[in-house]
């Protein structure tokens, strides 16, 4: 009975750590194509306009036009990440400046 209960808990861990090691989401989107490049394609969804990259690995079923009905899957990747420096350490730094003395304020 251990030895079931152990197999069964370890098995569970294992599919839980590899939901984590997927990759990023899928998103969809669908409407009428207003622009088509070799590079993207833009798709109108209500009032918002996806502008969407591609490239020659796109996998494109059907004849993809302006005007055409599509659903495109994608994921979002990042092109670059700038680290800000954070408020509340600026904060901090300028806290630990020490003031000007009394004496030094009163010679001036």
């Amino acid at each position: 009975m251990k030895t079931l209960l152990s197999i069964i808990a370890a098995s569970s861990l294992v599919l839980s750590s590899t939901g984590f090691a997927a990759g990023p989401s899928t998103y969809q989107v669908t409407g009428p194509v207003l622009e088509v490049t070799p590079t993207t394609v833009v798709v109108q969804k209500g009032k918002e306009r996806f502008e969407i990259a591609r490239s020659a690995d796109t996998k494109v079923t059907g004849d993809l036009k302006v005007g055409s009905k599509v659903t495109v899957m994608y994921t979002m990747t990042a092109a670059s990440v700038e680290v800000k420096a954070d408020k509340a350490a600026k904060t901090d730094k300028a806290a630990a400046k020490p003031a000007a003395s009394p004496a030094a304020t009163a010679a001036k």
